[in-house]
């Protein structure tokens, strides 16, 4: 069996803490974006707009979009990691999709797709990459290119018959 997370960036790591979880014991919906978010704060540290890059250019990501795909249940105390790869981007945002797995068991437990934009935050207003930052995106983009497209990415939310539009 293949390895579902290899060529992907590991972006945050950690337990499922009480605070966390619902009265059916299960991690709280808005608690999985909690985990996402992270995630993207582990993008920004992989590209350059961590925080001294941010000081640097004066630049950060804001989420334009978010969609969640909750997959399997995620109980208090689990210890779950998020990979992320990078759908696509152009020179001021960026298409990521965030993958939560259980640790232990590489169970993948919900996805999370997200669009960025690079933002100046003297406005705020969006902009481009500074070139340093696009650089390192190109990377990612380049090593995740061959790898498959996930399943959940690009879905919209529909009954069955509905017609998206």
């Amino acid at each position: 069996m293949s390895n579902p997370v290899a060529g992907l960036l590991m972006t945050w790591r950690g337990r499922v803490l009480p605070e966390w979880v619902d009265y059916n014991g299960h991690l709280r919906d808005a608690f999985y974006m909690l985990l996402f978010s992270y995630a993207t704060d582990g993008l920004m540290d992989s590209i350059g707009l961590g925080e001294s890059g941010r000081a640097t250019t004066g630049h950060s990501l804001f989420t334009l979009e978010a969609h969640i795909n909750y997959l399997k249940e995620v109980r208090e105390g689990a210890t779950v990691e998020v990979h992320t790869q990078i759908l696509g981007c152009d020179s001021k945002r960026l298409r990521i999709y965030h993958s939560l797995y259980r640790s232990d068991a590489q169970l993948f437990l919900a996805g999370n797709e997200q669009m960025l934009v690079n933002v100046d935050m003297a406005g705020p207003f969006s902009t481009p990459f500074s070139p340093a930052v696009l650089e390192c995106i190109q990377v990612l983009v380049s090593r995740h290119r061959s790898l498959p497209s996930p399943e959940h990415a690009g879905r919209h939310i529909a009954l069955p018959g509905e017609r998206h539009g």
